[in-house]
């Protein structure tokens, strides 16, 4: 398996290039790592893969995991559990196989297996935390990452060694992949000795209320509740006619998730338009493109994951894809930040959402050090300076 990463490494620290079981220094901290640390995982072998790892991959404190050529139909969802190797209880189910060299078409309701490029061989005090990438929660791809051994999805502990997997399961639109594509990232972290990897790595709300004094994190007043408290906006301006969202329809073309631009929007979303009383009455089983009311700026130095305020406040589930990296929103001219878009599926019955509704909240995590290349300044950063926004896959709706 080849790890060769050309012309990327020149720029990392001089760290000892002996095997000697340490990725890092003693001096580095516990934390995230950033883009530069990754890199060096790629050096070590912690990191690769059957083919190279392409620099396109590197995010600012992530790693985007490429599809490899096997996939398999399965009868439900699994977790391998603490004793059983995930190809033991693929095997077990009897799937479907599925070629993915020149692409195949994954139906959607149904449920998937697919292999990952990427392998890793990490050490005792480096796991890993998996989530869907923006641009797959925008299209409702409902996706986890499972591990070998694995009692929980989109977590890899500390020393694992082996294979990496994707469950995928398309919730509103068919979609169309092939070998290469990528839907999941992951991210690293590495604890002292001390630290347990459950353990809460995410900023107090004290330091939180510090950083935002020395650096604004939201525009506006901050509100924190164990992380920055984000609220859904149901209007923009005092235009009375205004879209504040799209609902996706039902019964769509199929979706190629590796295709920009591609597509009408027009043809596989509705626009969502303010209402006078400020509300939006969510369909059940419907899925919904909204925004944020508060424009985000993650610094540098940190890195943001949007999770559920409480799921007994609401019958919906507001975000699938929730990992902000380093410099998303920052630095803008105007200093006007960008706002979350909300992945928004409903439950089992109707439900009213009103403007500034609380809807969930963002918690920012250290990064060992400075990344040393920001969300915005990579081609790869397709939603910068966001406000309402389909993915990537459709152009402008027309209004």
């Amino acid at each position: 398996m080849s790890a060769a990463l050309p012309g990327l490494l020149d720029e990392s620290e001089n760290l000892s290039r002996e095997k000697t079981g340490q990725i890092v220094e003693p001096s580095i901290k516990s934390g995230l790592f950033p883009r530069q640390r990754i890199q060096t995982m790629i050096q070590r072998e912690m990191i690769v893969a059957k083919e190279r790892i392409e620099e396109s991959q590197l995010q600012p404190a992530s790693l985007d995991l490429r599809i490899a050529r096997n996939a398999y139909r399965i009868r439900a969802s699994f977790l391998p559990g603490g004793k059983r190797t995930v190809r033991e209880q693929l095997d077990s189910l009897n799937p479907e196989a599925i070629d993915l060299t020149d692409g195949a078409v994954l139906e959607r309701n149904c449920v998937y297996l697919v292999e990952l490029e990427e392998y890793l061989s990490l050490q005792p005090t480096i796991f890993g935390i998996a989530n869907p990438k923006s641009s797959t929660g925008r299209l409702d791809i409902f996706t986890r990452v499972i591990t070998d051994r694995a009692e929980r999805f989109d977590s890899i502990p500390g020393g694992y060694k082996g294979p990496l997997f994707a469950e995928i399961s398309p919730r509103t639109f068919s979609i169309k992949l092939r070998k290469g594509s990528r839907l999941n990232q992951v991210r690293f972290r590495r604890r002292t000795s001390g630290q347990d990897e459950h353990a809460s790595f995410y900023l107090s709300d004290n330091d939180l209320e510090k950083k935002h004094k020395a650096s604004p994190l939201v525009d506006g007043d901050l509100v924190l509740r164990d992380g920055v408290v984000l609220s859904v906006a149901l209007s923009f301006t005092d235009a009375p006619e205004e879209i504040i969202g799209y609902r996706a329809q039902k019964h769509t073309s199929v979706i190629d998730v590796d295709m920009v631009d591609a597509y009408n929007g027009a043809d596989y979303w509705e626009p969502v338009y303010k209402q006078s009383d400020g509300r939006l009455i969510l369909d059940p089983d419907q899925f919904y493109i909204l925004a944020s009311k508060e424009r985000i700026h993650i610094p540098p130095d940190l890195a943001a994951e949007m999770v559920p305020i409480d799921p007994r406040m609401g019958e919906f589930r507001v975000h699938y894809a929730g990992f902000f990296d380093p410099g998303f929103g920052h630095g803008l001219a105007g200093g006007r930040g960008a706002r979350a878009v909300l992945e928004v599926r409903s439950r089992e019955v109707a439900f009213i959402l009103e403007h500034g509704q609380m809807v969930g909240r963002l918690v920012y995590e250290q990064l060992t050090e400075p990344t040393q290349v920001l969300y915005g300044q990579l081609e790869s950063s397709s939603y910068q300076a966001q406000g309402l926004k389909l993915s990537k896959h459709f152009r402008p709706f027309a209004r």
